[in-house]
């Protein structure tokens, strides 16, 4: 009771506010995404998010290596594929010589520490943008999930450490898990989406892959950014299918779900801080509005107190960096 109790005793200067302090940030805690191309010696700024890049293979290992001297141990890929690779069945997905396919094979035979894990969606692949095969505008949920467990297979085939399905499709985790099973990969895990909604905050992130959808929106697929007992649900049946990590989706707007999730389950719990909040920080520091490095740490420092225990950020390398100068 006050006087007895002064709260502010603790807040008096840096010192005692950094004994204290609850939950700390360290590189090791982000996955970093990365986006690349063909090509050679080429690297594209995403204009809708500002200093972030498309890479073609020889320059992303030259970003991975740069990640992994900062202390960043994860990178999540994503391939922006040709539009004339694309289809309806994806099944440029599934090309053993394909870009996601090499980019890994690279990459876990120069940086092999490196902790890789693939973007295992029809998006990038399908000439419609939806993240399944689509039959009169109908995503169709287990035609799609044969393809993307032979596309996981791939990826472990070509090295990955672990796949990340993105699709929301029911049933995909289990089909994935068995496929990798009967195939011997027993030890490539699985990060599942299992909590993405059907967000307006991915917009730049589409810009980066060319997938926006062709017509229509993902709400048949996608969560409805109203409920929260539905992801409940999603998770656990993730989990008796066989996920190791659980995925938000997302973030800054859904950190009661990383909440929820942390408290409800024994797994670890990633959250991915996505394009359009990445984009909004750095236009409002643009703007002089926002001061840059204190908002993106205050931002990233939420995830770990709401229970994320993984958090897939654009600006992993920008916050290592000051981390690593403290």
């Amino acid at each position: 009771m006050f006087p007895e109790n002064r709260n502010r005793r603790l807040r008096k200067n840096s010192a005692i506010r950094d004994m204290v302090q609850e939950n700390r940030l360290h590189p090791n805690d982000f996955i970093v995404p990365l986006f690349f191309m063909e090509g050679e010696n080429k690297k594209e700024e995403i204009a809708s998010m500002p200093g972030y890049f498309r890479y073609t293979l020889d320059l992303l290992l030259d970003e991975v290596k740069s990640c992994y001297a900062l202390g960043i141990r994860s990178a999540l890929l994503f391939a922006k594929v040709e539009d004339n690779l694309k289809d309806n069945e994806g099944k440029e997905a599934i090309n053993p010589n394909g870009l996601m396919q090499s980019a890994i094979r690279l990459l876990k035979s120069e940086v092999p520490k490196m902790y890789l894990m693939s973007d295992v969606a029809l998006d990038p692949y399908s000439i419609h943008g939806h993240d399944g095969i689509v039959e009169d505008e109908e995503i169709l949920n287990d035609e799609t999930i044969d393809l993307l467990a032979e596309m996981a297979l791939s990826h472990a085939e070509a090295g990955v450490d672990m796949v990340a399905p993105s699709d929301m499709m029911d049933g995909r985790i289990g089909a994935i898990r068995e496929r990798l099973e009967d195939e011997g990969h027993i030890h490539v895990g699985i990060m599942s989406y299992s909590v993405k909604y059907a967000s307006s905050f991915y917009g730049p992130f589409r810009d980066a892959l060319d997938s926006k959808p062709g017509f229509g929106d993902k709400k048949t697929y996608q969560m409805n950014p109203a409920n929260s007992s539905e992801a409940m649900s999603e998770v656990d049946n993730d989990i008796d299918e066989g996920a190791d990590i659980i995925m938000v989706k997302p973030g800054t707007p859904y950190l009661d779900m990383v909440k929820q999730v942390s408290s409800q389950f024994e797994i670890p719990v990633s959250v991915y801080q996505v394009s359009g909040e990445y984009a909004m920080i750095k236009a409002a520091s643009e703007k002089g509005w926002l001061n840059h490095d204190s908002v993106m740490m205050e931002s990233l420092i939420g995830f770990k107190r709401a229970g994320a225990t993984l958090i897939a950020t654009y600006f992993a390398k920008e916050a290592s960096k000051l981390l690593n100068d403290e």
